[in-house]
């Protein structure tokens, strides 16, 4: 009878393992360049030029399951050294891969007070640019610190919640089928930690804590807590931008709007897969519905999934009708820095 029991729990189990380790491989396969001290490591680069020469450094905030180099690859692909090499001051945050928006904001709080003590300028602001759950991380941040923040900018961001958040919501709470993916999720995160030299009791991974951050319903309650930027709710999809600004914090935002965007790229594969599952006809980036992405000025929608948005797989992006016409991930970044420049920030 055990044996059947256990070999029951695992056929249970089995579906959303599946679901939970496809979600934390398109996740993984991004990764971030900060090593692991209570304040980010600024990103070296020759320098270039000074079009990305902002007044206030930038911040660049990783999404779900973002951690450390591993191999040489970064979460956000070849973009820190193109903005330092572009004039900009740029660190990259390491906050826990899988936890809640609020806690990972806490995080990046303490890392910025630190950034702004070894500066020595006690009114030091940072230009936070968050992918994915980086996003909703730094308006946490803005919302709660303002003085330390000059601007939120969202990439791809989770600020509405994710419907593949929602789709994993549904295992029974409390479940053997919970407990399996929590846990296996949560060894993955301290496994890839321990690669990038992570320390699990400072970052601590709570993957549970990150899915309730990421459902849409946990994204409404984000947004009730923590409105500044965001369209007013219930507001149309054709809305696409909200306030430019709140509490002396400017905001800004584009988006993926492609799954599919180039057939090198074999994580193209689990982004359409995703896509199918948990959006249909609606625009998404294969993990979020470009509606729920807006916050502040919008910046514009591209041929982009969600991987590509941090110029990921390795750079594998967009290929198309449109290729010659359409702006890569870095070049976006770099316009973001002159924007920010410009406006003097």
């Amino acid at each position: 009878m055990p044996r059947k029991r256990n070999s029951r729990l695992l056929r249970l189990a089995a579906r959303p393992v599946c679901a939970a380790l496809l979600f934390g491989l398109v996740g993984t396969t991004t990764l971030s360049q900060a090593a692991i001290t209570d304040t980010p490591t600024q990103v070296q680069a020759r320098v270039t030029s000074s079009e990305a020469k902002t007044r206030n450094p930038i911040v660049l905030v990783h999404g779900l399951f973002g951690f450390d180099n591993v191999l040489g690859i970064d979460y956000f692909y070849r973009i820190p050294e193109s903005l330092a090499g572009a004039g900009a001051k740029v660190y990259v945050a390491q906050l826990s891969g899988a936890n809640s928006s609020e806690i990972r904001g806490e995080q990046l709080i303490q890392e910025l007070k630190n950034l702004r003590a070894l500066s020595g300028n006690p009114s030091l602001k940072f230009n936070l640019v968050g992918h994915s759950q980086g996003a909703p991380t730094a308006r946490y941040v803005a919302a709660v610190e303002p003085g330390l923040v000059a601007s939120v900018t969202s990439v791809g961001g989770a600020n509405g919640g994710s419907k593949v958040a929602d789709l994993l919501r549904k295992i029974p709470e409390g479940s053997a089928s919970e407990a399996v993916v929590a846990e296996t999720l949560r060894l993955a995160m301290l496994l890839l930690g321990a690669i990038s030299g992570k320390d699990p009791s400072q970052l601590p991974e709570v993957p549970l804590n990150a899915l309730n951050s990421l459902t849409t319903v946990g994204g409404a309650a984000f947004d009730k807590k923590f409105p500044q930027g965001r369209p007013a709710p219930g507001s149309s999809c054709d809305v696409k931008s909200g306030p430019a600004e709140a509490n002396g914090v400017r905001y800004y935002s584009w988006s993926g709007v492609q799954p599919l965007t180039n057939a090198f790229d074999a994580s193209d594969v689990a982004m359409g897969g995703l896509s199918l599952i948990a959006f249909g006809s609606e625009t998404n980036d294969g993990l979020l519905a470009v509606c729920s992405t807006r916050l502040g000025t919008h910046l514009g929608d591209y041929r982009q999934n969600h991987l590509d948005e941090v110029n990921q797989l390795f750079g594998l992006t967009y290929i198309g009708l449109w290729t010659l016409f359409e702006k890569k991930p870095v070049q976006l970044y770099q316009e973001q820095a002159a924007r920010l420049k410009s406006a003097g920030l």
